[in-house]
């Protein structure tokens, strides 16, 4: 199996498969962040479940859930365990509540990252510090971007309630050229749920079968469902939804993406001094106290910080300062 890199992040775990071009693979998770997959916790039940046994549960913390397989027997208000399957989803105007199944599971926490990777049979490198040799602000502009660039063409995302499409703006010869780099990008984007690619129109079946069974090369380890190409060039692509992608998380919550962005800067920083922050103000104010002081104790520093009206927004930077 392969090995994968993950990074205790400030606010933010993050696990990538690397090679020798950088990040071929993502999983980001943000602790902090309510309803994490894989944890197991006793709810009240808010509502009679319905004849698919579907209903929604409250959490201790707060945090809702629709939950299915609850008994229907089970009245409103008792207690239910239920394990969460998929976290919260931001959406323009709504959230979409955590996702949750009945389970006779004992209580635990969401495992983590390191954990998930191990149990799935990888090999698993932990790095106490951010690793250089993951190109983690290139990928990361890419997805605040929506736009992966190529050798005659580029990939456009944009996320929706309903799907993320990617549209296929290339107008080279060699198809593989695209369907790799496709690929690419729903791995490195940690891209799941519905998915469309809408290709150049593809003049003959024999191009439209060529495309599909490259996909299906590239895609062979990477579980999911796939149509095949319609005559409009449009692929379909389903795979199991447990949290939301870098292209969401960014889309829908950009300040608290640059802020943990300008955090993972700041602790590979070195040099004598203190770590002076600068970035937009309302990113300054996403700096949770505690993410601060979690960064003061692994760098040993002081840490300061330098609203800065005049910076672009994507761009905050930390560095050393005199004391």
């Amino acid at each position: 199996m392969a090995e994968w890199l993950v990074e205790d992040g400030i606010g933010e775990e993050r696990a990538f498969r690397l090679s020798n071009d950088g990040i071929e693979e993502l999983r980001l998770r943000w602790p902090a962040q309510g309803l994490l997959a894989g944890m197991v916790g006793d709810a009240a039940l808010l509502e009679r479940p319905g004849p698919d046994g579907r209903a929604r549960v409250q959490f201790a913390s707060g945090d809702q859930a629709f939950a299915r397989s609850i008994p229907r027997q089970a009245s409103v208000g008792a207690q239910v365990r239920v394990q969460v399957t998929r976290e919260a989803i931001a959406e323009r105007g709504r959230l979409k509540l955590a996702q949750a199944r009945h389970t006779d599971a004992a209580i635990c926490d969401a495992p983590s990252l390191a954990d998930q990777l191990a149990v799935e049979g990888h090999d698993v490198r932990t790095a106490a510090t951010p690793s250089p040799s993951a190109d983690w602000d290139a990928l990361w502009a890419d997805a605040a971007q929506r736009e992966v660039m190529l050798a005659g063409g580029s990939l456009l995302l944009a996320e929706t309630p309903a799907l993320t499409l990617i549209d296929v703006d290339w107008w080279g010869e060699d198809p593989s050229a695209v369907t790799g780099a496709i690929v690419r990008t729903l791995r490195r984007f940690d891209l799941g749920g519905n998915i469309a690619i809408d290709f150049p129109t593809v003049s003959t079946r024999a191009e439209r079968k060529a495309i599909d069974e490259q996909l299906g090369i590239f895609l062979q380890d990477w579980p999911h469902e796939r149509t095949a190409m319609n005559g409009f060039g449009l692929v379909q692509i389903v795979r199991r939804l447990e949290r939301p992608s870098l292209l969401h998380r960014i889309a829908r919550d950009r300040r608290g993406a640059v802020a943990r962005l300008l955090l993972r800067r700041a602790e590979m920083l070195e040099g004598a001094g203190q770590i002076a922050l600068y970035a937009q103000p309302s990113v300054l104010d996403c700096l949770r106290a505690d993410w601060l002081e979690e960064l003061r104790r692994r760098t040993g520093r002081q840490v300061t910080l330098r609203a800065d009206p005049g910076l672009a927004f994507d761009a905050p930077h930390a560095q050393i300062v005199p004391l």
